[in-house]
C-alpha cells in the first residue's frame, strides 16, 4: 500500500504534513482517555462475537473489544455532570485538531463500502475511524473492509444517530467527512447550552432532544425509557421550552391548527374535495354548528375562520393519546398512526408537535403518581376501547424540550447530531439535508 501522504486521492482536512499526521495518530493511540471503541448493541454484531467463525478468531475479537466504553448509557443526556463530560471531550478534540484532525474519506470510489469491500478507500476509512477512536490502531490500514471495520462503522453510526447497518453510504460518508475542527466548535457551542441545564431538573422528568429526535424518561438520575421521536420540519420547528405534563387525552379529537389549515388542508381540498370526508374531519363554526364543505370558498383563506376537528380512531393524526403541557406554541406530544416514520434516519416531519414511539410505555410511567388505577394494563384497555377519557396527572412531570447537537457520556463517548435548524451557526444543517 502506498504511504498515506503520497496518496493523492486522500487529503487532510487541515493540510498537515505526513509527519504531524503520524505523530497525532500515535498520540491518540496511546491515550486511554480518548473514546475507545465500544460494543454496539446490535444483534448482528452479537452473532459475530458469539456464534460464527472459528474459536481462535472469536477469542481475538473478544480481546479487542473487552473493557470498552459503551456507546449507550443509563445516564441521561441532561445531568449535573454532562457539562463536565463535554469539557473533557473538548480537551480531547482540541488535541486532535492540533495534531491535524482526521483524513477525508474519498467519495470517488465504491458507491457503498461494507463487509467484503476491497478498495484503497477502505484504508482511508480505517485511518478516519482510528483518529476518532472508533477503531483501534492495531486493526491496521488494510484495504479490506473486515469485521473490525464493520464494528467500528456501526459504533460511529450509533454516535451520530445514523442507522447502525455497518454500511458506509452517502449519509454516513458525509458524517465521516465533517472536519474535526467543526466538531470541536460544535462541542463548545453545546457546552453553553448544557451548562444552562445542569441544575436540578427534578426526580422525574421527560427530555426531548430535538436534533436527535429522541426522548428520555428520567427517574432518580437514570433513564427509565428511551423513545424515538418525530419532530418539526425545518420550516415548522419544534420549539425549545420548559413546562410540565399535566394532562393526558385518550382517544382524542384532533383540532386542526390554523397554520395547518392554511398550509396543508386548503391546498389538499383543492386537489381532492373528498379529503375531509375520507379522513373523518368535520367543519364547525364557532357556535358549534356543523358545516359542509360546499359552504366554504376553498380558493381563499375563508376556511381559517372555522374549526376543523378530526374524530377519534385509527386514522386520527394524534393516534391513541395526546400528552398536554402548558406552552404558548400550542404544541404537545402525541401518538401517531404513521408508525413508519420512526424507522427513518431523518425524523423531521411534523408541524412542530412531537410524535412518540412506544407512547404507551411513556404514559404508563407518567401516570405512576396516579396510583394503581392507571397501570399499564389499564392504559391498554382504555386505548383499545376507543373511549374518550381525559386524565389529570396528579404530580405533573417536568418536560424539557432541548436543542442539543453534541454531548458526551460518563465513559467519554461523544455523540453528535445534525444541526437541523441551523442554530449552531456552523453550517451543519447542510449535512441534515443530504
Amino acid at each position: 500500500m502506498r504511504p498515506f501522504a503520497r496518496d493523492k486521492s486522500i487529503t487532510m482536512t487541515d493540510k498537515v504534513s505526513r509527519r504531524r499526521m503520524l505523530q497525532g495518530m500515535a498520540g491518540l493511540a496511546g491515550s486511554a482517555a480518548f473514546a475507545a471503541p465500544a460494543l454496539a448493541e446490535d444483534k448482528s454484531i452479537a452473532s459475530l462475537i458469539h456464534g460464527q467463525g472459528g474459536g481462535e478468531w472469536q477469542d481475538s475479537f473478544r480481546s479487542s473489544v473487552r473493557n470498552q466504553a459503551a456507546v449507550k448509557s443509563a445516564l441521561p443526556t441532561l445531568s449535573p455532570e454532562t457539562s463536565a463530560y463535554v469539557q473533557s471531550a473538548i480537551q480531547r478534540y482540541g488535541h486532535l485538531v492540533q495534531n491535524g484532525g482526521w483524513p477525508i474519506v474519498p467519495s470517488n470510489g465504491p458507491r457503498t463500502m461494507k463487509i467484503g469491500t476491497k478498495h484503497e478507500n477502505v484504508s482511508a476509512l480505517r485511518q478516519r475511524l482510528i483518529a476518532s477512536g472508533d477503531l483501534r490502531q492495531s486493526a491496521g490500514l488494510s484495504t479490506t473492509f473486515d469485521s473490525y471495520v464493520d464494528f467500528a462503522v456501526r459504533r460511529f453510526q450509533e454516535r451520530h444517530g445514523v442507522n447502525t447497518d455497518g454500511v458506509v453510504g452517502r449519509l454516513t460518508l458525509s458524517m465521516l467527512n465533517v472536519p474535526a475542527g467543526v466538531r470541536l466548535r460544535q462541542l463548545e457551542t453545546n457546552l453553553i447550552r448544557l451548562r444552562s441545564m445542569s441544575g436540578f431538573l427534578g426526580d422525574r422528568y421527560v427530555m426531548v432532544n430535538i436534533p436527535a429526535a429522541a426522548i428520555e424518561a428520567v427517574q432518580d438520575a437514570r433513564v427509565r425509557s428511551r423513545h424515538t421521536a418525530v419532530v418539526g420540519k425545518v420550516d415548522r420547528q419544534t420549539p425549545v421550552l420548559s413546562s410540565k405534563i399535566h394532562e393526558l387525552n385518550f382517544n382524542p379529537f384532533w383540532h386542526v391548527p390554523v397554520s395547518i389549515i392554511r398550509k396543508d388542508l386548503i391546498p389538499m381540498m383543492k386537489k381532492d374535495p373528498e379529503y375531509l370526508a375520507r379522513n373523518k374531519i368535520r367543519i364547525y363554526d364557532w357556535n358549534g354548528n356543523e358545516l359542509v364543505k360546499e359552504e366554504i370558498d376553498w380558493n381563499t383563506d375563508e376556511a381559517t375562520k372555522y374549526l376543523f376537528r378530526q374524530d377519534p380512531g385509527e386514522i386520527n393524526s394524534l393516534g391513541s393519546v395526546k400528552i398536554n403541557f402548558h406552552n404558548q406554541h400550542q404544541v404537545y406530544l402525541h401518538d401517531t398512526p404513521s408508525k413508519n416514520l420512526f424507522g427513518k434516519e431523518k425524523r423531521f416531519h411534523s408541524s412542530g408537535c412531537v410524535r412518540v414511539q412506544n407512547v404507551r410505555e411513556l404514559i404508563a410511567w407518567i401516570l405512576e403518581s396516579n396510583g394503581d388505577e392507571w397501570s399499564r394494563m389499564r392504559v391498554d384497555e382504555v386505548i383499545q376501547s376507543g373511549e374518550r377519557i381525559d386524565v389529570r396527572v396528579k404530580k405533573p412531570v417536568p418536560l424539557y424540550m432541548s436543542y442539543i447537537t453534541a454531548w458526551a457520556n460518563q465513559q467519554g463517548v461523544v455523540h453528535f447530531r445534525d444541526d437541523i435548524y441551523g442554530r449552531d451557526g456552523l453550517g451543519l444543517e447542510m449535512f441534515a439535508q443530504n
